[in-house]
């Protein structure tokens, strides 16, 4: 059996089972004007936080692209992170399926992730792993973010 094939019977085992939660993470204003910096996205409703206030959200929120590029990083916990496999030399962001923003993020709120496995298929050379990720904002009943992120695996 190759160190592909080896990863992609590793990582089949963990499909459909929901990782445990990242630790809880909180987005200050300082990161979203950071990200607003780097993206040119230097919207009120992000970056003016008196001016957000009578806005529709009624404070500053984070963008929906700051929520989407942090989900499969926060620290701490299961997360979205993948089990340890052998002869593994990097992972490539391939894209994202399905991406929703349910919820806004306040500034100030808390968030974590969760993810489950959907997917393991050998595509050529790489290993292609689909998760599902859900970014969770604390104390509200609504993901601020729910995508899946493709990931392809070179060995």
């Amino acid at each position: 059996m190759s160190a592909i094939e080896e990863a992609q019977a590793v990582l089949s085992e963990a499909v459909g089972k929901p990782t445990e939660p990242s630790d809880w993470f909180e987005i200050t204003q300082e990161r979203v004007n950071q990200f607003a910096e780097a993206t040119l996205d230097h919207q009120w409703i992000h970056t003016d936080p008196e001016r957000a206030k009578d806005g529709p959200f009624g404070a500053a929120i984070a963008h929906g692209q700051l929520s989407m590029s942090i989900m499969s990083f926060l620290p701490g916990g299961g997360g979205v992170g993948l089990p340890k496999v052998d002869g593994l030399k990097l992972g490539i962001n391939y894209g994202w399926n399905k991406v929703r923003f349910p919820a806004p993020v306040p500034v100030g709120a808390r968030v974590r992730s969760r993810g489950c496995m959907k997917e393991v298929s050998i595509k050529g050379p790489m290993l292609e792993v689909i998760n599902e990720v859900t970014l969770e904002i604390e104390g509200s009943d609504k993901p601020a973010c729910v995508a899946e992120s493709v990931l392809r695996l070179v060995f």
